[in-house]
């Protein structure tokens, strides 16, 4: 039965052991091949993370991991260093704990190592060995901490005799590796420089080491961060086994990302040219500041054709990608329409969309509320952003008049923060082809001296034609019961003008805030307002 890999280093310290004849039953052999020339040294001489992407810029999807190039021979006295007489090649300086005088040396090939015929598709066989460095190392504390290596000891050996493993790596991962060898026996790692952390991250995850990508992790996200350096976290290529060690890790770089660009119209341009973990790890915000989940969607169009010229690349990356993230129960009715006739999307993909967004619509508020929760775990297409405009539910009617019953629902919360003279407005909804909004305000009533309560009715933006509107204002005070009407009249409206009641309770805002109040209903404040047009007039000429 395979051992549990999913502790990490704790307490256990076995760092005077490491690279010892005395605590050891193996040596490992390690052999260094040239490789690409853009990929040697990727952490060396690197002073940032900006540094290492650069050095080592590659996307997710073009990733192929290095394969590991590992064998036993057989065990052989020539194949053990001596401590006391060491090999005539250069001695490799490294601190050795238990103080023998080398117990780590460099070899030269000679032309004499075992053939690797029969591992050529492993990748590394067509390189030259540049060198080759033996280390002692004790199996059990390197397959307590690997599955990698507990493969490696439990069936590469045939015979009791063989204690000679050997390993082919790349040149840029040498040092990478040796830190990581030491960490397996100290749990602790000699530098914390990003770069180099990085690297041996890269290790970690290679050679299936947990602990030790943990607590790479752990490291980076206590270091500072940078838009540069959050994307190339999120964009490490880790194995699938191993990618939860490192969840920590990326999900701080998703936070600092959103966090970022949170207020996303004032860094629109920068947006933009950001790969796609980045404006995934944005658009999966609920914090995300944006007008209304309109804007959202023109953003995404706008990215997707910027970064997607193809038609359909573009289409498949948001049929993959972005249809989850845009949360479309929460966009208007008119802009629904234009996602059905919208030819980036894939059609079906479209109607599924908005088929699911109109149903949503359609629902009471305390389903709404049991949806958003039950996918609150997997998805958050059903829960609200930090919108500028709230979301209201419209219904339209053409006959006998134009009419339109809107239905606009606050928390608490927000009407909270309303005090002392805030106002919160509504998206746009169409009434005559003319755009129109409410608008909920804290105000000081002008007979009594007090806070209170206000809604108004708002047109967008004058017109060639004035309209006169009969409204109607009501709330719920009971959460299976009618609206009950507060106020209504009728307005001409000639464009840029706002029409409604200061007071629409007729009470104190410490009444209307109060835990007891009547308006508040499971902590939403449920409003409606009814809209008629008569005739629109043609506006008289002065």
């Amino acid at each position: 039965m395979d051992p549990d890999f999913s502790y990490g280093s704790g307490d256990q310290n076995f760092e005077f052991a490491f690279n010892s004849s005395n605590f050891s039953d193996r040596v490992l052999r390690i052999e260094i091949v040239a490789g690409p020339a853009e990929s040697k040294g990727d952490g060396e001489g690197c002073s940032s993370i900006s540094d290492w992407a650069r050095h080592r810029k590659r996307r997710r999807e073009d990733i192929k991991k290095d394969k590991v190039v590992a064998e036993f021979a057989p065990y052989s006295s020539e194949d053990i260093l001596d401590c006391n007489e060491p090999d005539t090649e250069d001695v490799l300086a490294y601190v050795n704990n238990d103080e023998e005088d080398v117990a780590m040396i460099e070899e030269s090939p000679s032309g004499d190592e075992p053939s690797h015929s029969n591992e050529s598709s492993w990748g590394l066989d067509s390189c030259p060995v540049l060198r080759v460095k033996s280390i002692y190392i004790s199996s059990a504390i390197l397959a307590a901490k690997s599955p990698f290596f507990y493969k490696l000891f439990s069936n590469g050996m045939r015979e009791s005799d063989q204690r000679h493993a050997t390993l082919r790596i790349n040149e840029s991962e040498e040092a990478a590796l040796m830190e990581l060898l030491s960490f397996m026996y100290s749990g602790k790692l000699s530098t914390t420089a990003a770069p180099v952390v990085l690297d041996v991250l890269m290790a970690a995850d290679k050679f299936e080491v947990a602990s030790c990508m943990r607590h790479c992790s752990q490291m980076l996200r206590s270091l500072p961060m940078t838009t540069e350096s959050a994307l190339l976290y999120l964009e490490l290529p880790t194995s699938v086994s191993m990618a939860s060690a490192v969840q920590p890790l990326t999900d701080a770089a998703k936070d600092f990302l959103a966090n970022k660009y949170r207020d996303i119209t004032k860094f629109q341009d920068e947006v933009l040219n950001l790969p796609l973990a980045g404006i995934e790890a944005i658009l999966s915000s609920d914090e995300l500041q944006v007008a209304s989940e309109d804007a959202v969607y023109d953003l995404v169009l706008k990215w997707a054709r910027t970064q997607f010229p193809k038609l359909e690349e573009r289409r498949e990356i948001l049929g993959l990608r972005f249809v989850r993230l845009i949360r479309f129960p929460f966009m208007t009715c008119r802009k629904l329409r234009k996602v059905l006739t919208c030819n980036d999307m894939d059609h079906e993909i479209a109607s599924k969309a908005v088929l699911d967004a109109l149903f949503f619509k359609a629902e009471t508020p305390h389903r709404q509320r049991a949806l958003a929760s039950e996918e609150s775990n997997t998805n958050h297409r059903f829960m609200e952003r930090a919108y500028k405009y709230r979301p209201v539910k419209v219904v339209e009617f053409e006959l006998p008049h134009p009419q339109c019953i809107v239905y606009l629902d606050l928390k608490r919360e927000e009407c909270a923060n309303l005090f002392p003279s805030g106002r919160v407005y509504s998206q746009a909804f169409h009434l005559g082809g003319q755009g129109f909004f409410l608008s909920a305000h804290c105000n000081m009533d002008q007979q009594s001296s007090f806070h209170c309560f206000g809604l108004f009715l708002g047109m967008q933006e004058k017109g060639s034609v004035s309209f006169t509107v009969d409204y109607e204002f009501a709330a719920r005070t009971k959460p299976a019961g009618e609206f009950v009407n507060k106020y209504k009249g009728y307005y001409t409206f000639t464009g840029g003008k706002a029409v409604g009641y200061r007071n629409l309770f007729a009470i104190p805002w410490t009444s209307f805030m109060a835990e007891d109040s009547p308006y508040f209903i499971n902590g939403i404040l449920h409003l409606r307002a009814e809209l008629t047009i008569k005739q629109p007039q043609p506006l008289l000429q002065h």
